[in-house]
C-alpha cells in the first residue's frame, strides 16, 4: 500500500495499543495451564494472530469474543506427524515456541516469512547439537525433533533475550531441574523481568541471580490465571516523539509502574531535549530506535549517538540501514556504523520518496516524521503496520494525520 502523507498537526488523545510483548508470554503461559484464562485486550496483529496460531497447534484453544485461553496442560501431544506452526513474521513466536513446542509436542515444523528465517537462530543450533536434538533449517521451514532434556543450558546474552525467554517457559515443564547460564553480558534485561514476571503469575517458580543465572526446578505446572495486557510502551513511543516535535498529543492508558522496558523512552527523550552531544545506549531498548532517530535528527544543530546498536540488524529490517536510509531521503544527516548511528540535528525534513522496507517501525517513524516535514511524504509498505498496530492509520488520521492513497 502507497501512501500520501502530508504535514499535518496532530493533537487529541491516544491509547496505544496492548503491549505485544506482554500479549506474547501472556497467551503462551495460558496455553500451557490447566483450564481457563482471561487475557484481554488482545490486538489483532499479526504477530499475536501467530501465537494464537501457535499455541492452537499445540493443543491450546482461543475464544475471540470472551479473550479466553483454554490451556492443553503442557500434556504431551501424541500425533505421528510434527505439529505445523506459522509464524508469519514474529520473532517473538518463532523463539518462544521452539523450546516450548520440543517440550510439549518432541518439537515441531515452523514456518515464517519475510526476513524471519534469516534471523539468527544458532544459539539454539549450538544447544540441539550438545543436547542430540534434531534440527533443518531452509528457505521457509525450520524442523525440530526431539526430547528437550533438563539439565545446564549456556547461551550469550547479545543476540537475543528472546531465547532466554524461550527455554524459561519449557524448562520448568521438564522431569529435573535446569539451569540458564548467560555466557556474555544480557541485552533486553526488561524483557526477561517480563517473562519472569509473566511466569510468577501463572504460578511458575524461577530463580535467577544478575539475570546472568537462572534456576528452574523441574515438574512444575502452568495454572490458569488472568492477566489485563498493558498498553504498549513500544507503540506510545512513536506519539512520545511526536509530542517532542511539538505536536500536541496526550498519550492515555500507560502504565508507568510497568515491567515494560521500553518505558525508558520517556527519560531518553527527556535526554535529547538538553543542548550538547548526548550519547544513548540502545542495547536494552532496540525496538526504540527508529522513534529515537527520528528526534534525534530533528536536534538542529546537536550531534547524537545512538550506541551498542548491532542487534538491528536482524529485524524485520535492517533497522540501523532503514533508519539511515529513509530518513536521509527526507534531508536528515544520519551516518551509519557496523553498531551505531551518528546523527547530526538539522533544521527540519523535507518530503520525499519512502519505502517502510517491510518494518512497521519503520512506517510509523515516517508517518510522525511526515506530520512534522515541509512537503509531501510518499510512503511504500505502509501495510506493514499490520504487525503490531493494526489500527495505527485510522488513529493517526484521528489524531489530524493527512494521508492519501495512491493505491489500493
Amino acid at each position: 500500500m502507497k501512501l500520501k502523507i502530508s504535514p499535518a498537526c496532530l493533537g487529541g488523545d491516544v491509547t496505544p495499543p496492548p503491549s505485544k510483548s506482554q500479549a506474547h508470554r501472556a497467551v503462551i503461559a495460558a496455553a500451557l495451564a490447566k483450564g481457563s484464562s482471561h487475557i484481554a485486550p488482545l490486538s489483532p496483529s499479526m504477530d499475536i494472530l501467530a501465537t494464537l496460531g501457535a499455541v492452537e497447534a499445540l493443543g491450546a484453544s482461543y475464544e475471540k469474543k470472551t479473550g479466553v485461553v483454554t490451556g492443553c496442560d503442557a500434556v504431551r501431544i501424541k500425533a505421528e506427524t510434527l505439529p505445523q506452526i506459522d509464524c508469519a513474521e514474529s520473532g517473538s513466536t518463532l523463539r518462544f515456541l521452539i523450546p516450548v513446542a520440543l517440550a510439549v509436542a518432541g518439537g515441531g515444523i515452523f514456518s515464517g516469512r519475510g526476513r524471519l528465517m534469516q534471523r539468527p537462530q544458532e544459539p539454539y543450533f549450538h544447544l540441539f547439537q550438545e543436547k542430540g536434538i534434531t534440527y533443518q533449517q531452509d528457505v521457509s521451514t525450520l524442523t525440530v525433533e526431539g526430547t528437550l532434556p533438563p539439565g545446564r543450558y549456556s547461551l550469550p546474552g547479545d543476540v537475543s533475550s528472546q531465547f532466554v525467554t524461550g527455554l524459561l517457559f519449557a524448562l520448568p515443564l521438564l522431569a529435573g531441574d535446569s539451569e540458564i547460564e548467560i555466557t556474555t553480558p544480557l541485552q533486553s534485561k526488561e524483557y526477561v523481568t517480563m517473562t519472569l514476571d509473566v511466569l510468577s503469575h501463572f504460578g511458575i517458580q524461577v530463580h535467577q541471580k544478575q539475570m546472568q543465572h537462572f534456576w528452574i526446578p523441574g515438574g512444575q505446572r502452568y495454572c490458569a490465571a488472568d492477566l489485563q495486557i498493558e498498553a504498549d510502551m513500544s507503540q506510545a513511543a512513536f506519539f512520545a516523539a511526536a509530542r517532542v516535535l511539538g505536536q500536541p498529543v496526550t498519550i492515555l492508558g500507560l502504565n508507568q509502574d510497568s515491567k515494560q522496558g521500553d518505558k525508558v523512552i520517556f527519560s531518553i527523550l527527556k535526554q535529547l531535549q538538553a543542548k550538547g552531544t548526548q550519547d544513548v545506549d540502545v542495547s536494552q531498548c532496540p525496538d526504540l530506535v527508529p522513534a529515537i532517530a527520528l528526534v534525534a535528527a530533528l536536534r538542529d544543530g546537536e550531534l547524537t549517538i545512538l550506541s551498542n546498536a548491532a542487534r538491528l540488524r536482524a529485524k524485520e529490517s535492517d533497522r540501523l540501514a532503514a533508519v539511515t536510509r529513509q530518513l536521509n531521503t527526507l534531508g536528515a544527516n544520519i551516518t551509519e556504523g557496523p553498531d551505531f548511528l551518528r546523527i547530526q540535528g538539522v533544521a527540519a525534513l523535507h518530503g520525499g520518496e519512502t519505502d517502510s522496507e517491510n518494518d512497521h517501525r519503520i512506517a510509523m517513524m515516517l508517518a510522525i516524521g511526515a506530520a512534522v516535514a515541509k512537503g509531501d511524504v510518499i510512503l511504500t509498505g505502509a501495510e506493514s503496520v499490520q504487525k503490531s498496530y493494526p489500527s495505527f492509520w485510522s488513529e493517526y488520521v484521528r489524531l489530524g494525520g493527512k494521508i492519501t492513497a495512491l493505491d489500493p
